[in-house]
């Protein structure tokens, strides 16, 4: 059974611009494949672990291929557990609010956590770097309330977009589809353009 897994990143739960958006595609991707399986992963939920010195260290000694000791391989076990958990997923739908022009920092942990050696990435020295997540697709959800194309510098930019799709791409996943909702260049509404972005959420889920 094809599978798709939302990411949340926001913390702000019913009031998330991003969340409403993502259960616009969500309602409109069970309708079109009420065969596929839907699961939720909310970052913000404490199953996310940590990748502080000893999981820095394990990641530099699995990459050169050298022997873990007990605690990096202890650290590493929830590393590949996490990793598993996102890979299981055939489909990818993340949620992003902006936060300081770019992602929350928890989405940062979670792309810091499962971009491993031998998981997300291969690396050969004459070749440079090979994405291993071959053959997923994934749908991002932006947001922001302040920032949006063609506000000028005064109001942010966009290191948002950039940064998570230059990653899901460097990491193989190659068909990327995004729903951005934005405030208005003009006047700064953040409404005006709901409606817009609530159709193309569903749009985009309905060919996904």
């Amino acid at each position: 059974m094809p599978t798709l897994l939302h990411l949340s990143a926001s913390p702000r739960g019913a009031s998330s611009e991003s969340l409403l958006l993502a259960e616009e595609f969500l309602a409109a991707y069970r309708a079109a494949h009420p065969d596929h399986e839907i699961t939720t992963w909310d970052l913000w939920d404490g199953t996310l672990p940590a990748f502080g010195p000893t999981a820095a260290h394990a990641k530099m000694a699995v990459f050169a291929g050298q022997d873990l000791d007990a605690a990096q391989r202890d650290v590493w076990r929830d590393v590949t557990a996490a990793f598993a958990r996102f890979d299981a997923a055939d489909h990818y739908l993340f949620s992003v609010p902006m936060w300081n022009h770019g992602v929350p920092y928890v989405l940062k942990q979670f792309i810091d956590v499962v971009s491993q050696p031998g998981l997300v990435f291969a690396f050969d020295p004459a070749t440079g770097y090979r994405g291993l997540l071959r053959g997923k697709k994934a749908a991002v959800v932006y947001s922001s309330a302040v920032y949006a194309p063609g506000r000028g510098p005064a109001f942010g930019a966009d290191f948002q977009t950039s940064y998570l799709e230059g990653w899901l791409r460097w990491a193989g996943v190659a068909d990327v589809e995004t729903i951005a909702l934005r405030p208005d260049a003009a006047t700064g509404d953040v409404a005006a353009g709901r409606a817009t972005a609530q159709a193309n959420a569903r749009a985009v889920a309905a060919g996904f």
